[in-house]
């Protein structure tokens, strides 16, 4: 499985997402605090097949972190890409990591 690099750390501002693109699929990848951690799903909104969800808001919930979509607020778990509004809809979740300060997608 080969990472990506997208970014470096510092370009994610904590508590925020920025938008990759990765093999032609745009990625929403999360940076949720300080801490040298990212997470990453889809960009694309199921509900409105809008890539928008890089600019939603993270949220936590019973322990664990969501992305709650910036257009209708629908949820999708950071780690699952489940949506918990609805568990019809899911987005794709990607294996993210920080290696010596740079921050890698595996596809």
């Amino acid at each position: 499985m080969a990472f990506q690099k997208v970014c470096d750390i510092q370009d994610i501002v904590p508590g925020t997402g920025v938008c990759a693109l990765i093999d032609g699929q745009q990625v929403a990848v999360f940076r949720p605090s300080a801490a040298e951690e990212v997470r990453a799903i889809s960009n694309l909104d199921p509900f409105y097949q809008s890539n928008v969800l890089s600019r939603g808001l993270i949220v936590e919930h019973q322990g664990e972190l969501w992305v709650a979509s910036p257009l209708k607020k629908q949820r999708f778990n950071l780690a699952t890409g489940a949506c918990m509004e609805d568990e019809r809809f899911s987005v794709k979740a990607y294996k993210a990591r920080v290696t010596k300060g740079a921050v890698e997608i595996s596809a």
